[in-house]
């Protein structure tokens, strides 16, 4: 169990924060698969840039599971804070700092995770947003800059004597990427150095591997990024195996037809007829990473521009892997 201020996430499981990725269906359906708690795709904290198509959906949670948590992302305290009030306004009921991202167009405005080479900022920010706001504020950081410059511990202390509830990190530095392996030594460090939950993210991408970094770390919550493209089950996977000790297989093929599907449906819903169908491409190809002979597939349906077409030509693959399954049972 996981408490963030007044909210208790009975399921130690989070989808974390993608930008492009985790926009409202995605997340939606990762609720629907077990996900505790789903944080919304980076927005912004200059609001004078919200009224982009982009930052419209964004900022657009209706529907949604409580409790909503968007995550926001700037280098200027004030803004920081005014784009908190602002999301509060619009329904947030936890507010996500972003000190995480390693994007270079992140990182060139002094955002995300280029915070980390200056504490004195991140503590102004951190200050300006909790004060700016009654709901819970928590952060999303990196274990430093650099190897060099790996300073998680010392942010960890920082935000927690700022007024942070929760403190979600991701095992590399910025200057790794993803590249690597994920560094769960020096987020147990920051267990032990602050009271505040921690949610370990990086490189977990079953429920065997969430169970061992829970335990090598002691943090009270893994968060899922890359591992639940494709796979949103997973957290019903990861869940399921924390509560019992047992393995949920992969969906059978009909259900991740269904599953698949409805999610092309709700983008087609979400993005309207021109931008559903050419975002449903990417999380298709998701999808089929873990399919047999999908290659021919998936450059035909990239071809198609029209969402009901899209879903027949899903229809009739899985058809087709479905008589296959059956001819070799």
């Amino acid at each position: 169990m996981l408490q963030i201020g007044p909210y208790q996430i009975d399921i130690p499981v989070i989808l974390a924060p993608m930008a492009g990725v985790t926009d409202r269906p995605f997340r939606q359906l990762c609720r629907q698969q077990g996900a505790g708690l789903a944080i919304s795709e980076m927005v912004t904290s200059d609001t004078s840039l919200w009224q982009s198509r982009k930052s419209r959906q964004r900022l657009d949670h209706r529907g949604e599971t409580g409790p909503i948590a968007v995550q926001i992302a700037g280098a200027d305290p004030q803004m920081m804070a005014e784009a908190a009030r602002q999301n509060v306004d619009n329904g947030a009921q936890i507010i996500d700092i972003n000190m995480g991202c390693p994007a270079k167009k992140v990182c060139k405005k002094a955002a995300g995770s280029a915070l980390l080479r200056d504490e004195a900022l991140v503590a102004s920010i951190l200050q300006a947003v909790v004060s700016a706001v009654e709901v819970p504020v928590t952060l999303k950081i990196r274990t430093g800059w650099s190897p060099e410059q790996r300073n998680a511990v010392a942010i960890a202390r920082l935000a927690e004597d700022c007024g942070i509830q929760a403190l979600a990190i991701h095992g590399r530095t910025r200057a790794c990427r993803f590249a690597g392996q994920a560094e769960y030594d020096t987020i147990a460090k920051v267990v032990q150095t602050i009271k505040i939950p921690v949610l370990c993210n990086g490189d977990i991408d079953t429920a065997s591997k969430a169970q061992q970094v829970l335990q090598q770390t002691g943090a009270q919550a893994v968060m899922i990024g890359r591992a639940a493209q494709g796979r949103p089950w997973i957290f019903r996977q990861i869940s399921h195996y924390l509560n019992t000790g047992h393995l949920l297989p992969d969906p059978p093929l009909s259900e991740i037809r269904d599953i698949l599907c409805t999610h092309l449906e709700q983008l087609a819903e979400f993005y309207g007829p021109v931008m559903g169908p050419r975002i449903s491409r990417k999380h298709l190809g998701w999808y089929l990473q873990t399919l047999p002979a999908s290659g021919p597939f998936r450059a035909k349906f990239n071809q198609l521009d029209n969402a009901q077409d899209q879903y027949a030509s899903v229809r009739d693959y899985f058809e087709q892997l479905l008589e296959r399954e059956e001819n070799a049972a």
